[in-house]
């Protein structure tokens, strides 16, 4: 199997966003058509009800519907709603100004062929669905609202960082897809990144979730690759860390043991004191003084 690198050059993928806006409407209906680009929307109030290939969907307050390219479609907004939407290309396209957001009632595409965007799960081979699940959501609704506001500004600037988040758009949906049919197929991520991370992040509370979102995996598989990666869980090799930060400085300033504490993220120096005496034997104060 191709490795998503390959893929990618083979079909270079430079997102053009072609229409976005915020969509604030009272009950509203579009008519069935047939898309040449990709149709991305985030429900931000309302209730929205999509069919697309004769199959029906119901969105709720915080969700994202993707469409993809050569879909029969059919939008309604079932109560006043507010959806953030944008129309795009994914793959690069020499011509691809020509193409257009199609009408109401647009069906037949056979003059526009040479327009039309390949679909993601036809170039992949992967399964991204109509409800679309982002497994950072936060982070996704969050650069995605970004960029249709910055997409309503004329500004050179402004145009170039949207395109820049359209692109990281498209690679959270890429990662989150791709990379569970690799878990699938006995992927193991690389975890080069968490000695860094880690050492960057120390004095911040950090929890399993959070470490797992940026792999892209879920918790317990994170948790279970970790360890299988380093022999311990992600909380204890983290705790070793803080610990040898706190011998450092121990040894090398003249810092007190609760800043020493809130530096190397410990709640209170209770906590520290405790955690530091389990895996060093011994006390931050008989530490600091060799004893």
């Amino acid at each position: 199997m191709l490795n998503l690198n390959e893929l990618i050059s083979r079909m270079p993928v430079l997102p053009f966003i072609r229409q976005s806006d915020f969509a604030p409407r009272i009950p509203w209906r579009y008519p069935e058509r047939r898309l040449l680009d990709y149709l991305l929307v985030y429900v931000q109030e309302g209730t929205f009800r999509v069919c697309a290939d004769e199959e029906e969907y119901l969105f709720q307050p915080g969700e994202f519907c993707l469409i993809q390219p050569g879909s029969l479609v059919d939008l309604e907004g079932i109560t006043n709603t507010i959806t953030p939407f944008a129309h795009f290309d994914i793959f690069y396209h020499p011509n691809r100004e020509l193409s257009f957001p199609t009408r109401a009632g647009q069906i037949d595409l056979s003059a526009y062929r040479h327009l039309l965007q390949p679909r993601l799960n036809d170039i992949y081979g992967i399964e991204v669905p109509v409800r679309l699940q982002p497994r950072n959501h936060s982070r996704f609704r969050e650069k995605f609202i970004l960029m249709v506001e910055l997409w309503q500004q004329t500004d050179s600037l402004m145009q170039l960082k949207t395109q820049h988040l359209a692109t990281e758009i498209v690679i959270h949906i890429l990662e989150d897809h791709y990379q569970g049919k690799q878990d699938m197929h006995g992927f193991t991520p690389n975890f080069n990144w968490i000695t860094s991370y880690f050492s960057f992040h120390l004095s911040e509370p950090l929890s399993v979730r959070e470490m797992a979102e940026r792999a892209n995996l879920s918790p317990s598989r994170f948790s279970a690759l970790f360890k299988q990666r380093y022999g311990v869980s992600p909380h204890q090799y983290l705790m070793t860390m803080r610990i040898n930060h706190a011998k450092d400085l121990l040894s090398t300033t003249e810092l007190s043991q609760q800043e020493i504490a809130s530096y190397c993220g410990f709640a209170d120096i209770h906590h520290f004191s405790k955690t530091f005496k389990r895996l060093t034997a011994t006390t931050p104060g008989q530490w600091r003084t060799g004893l």
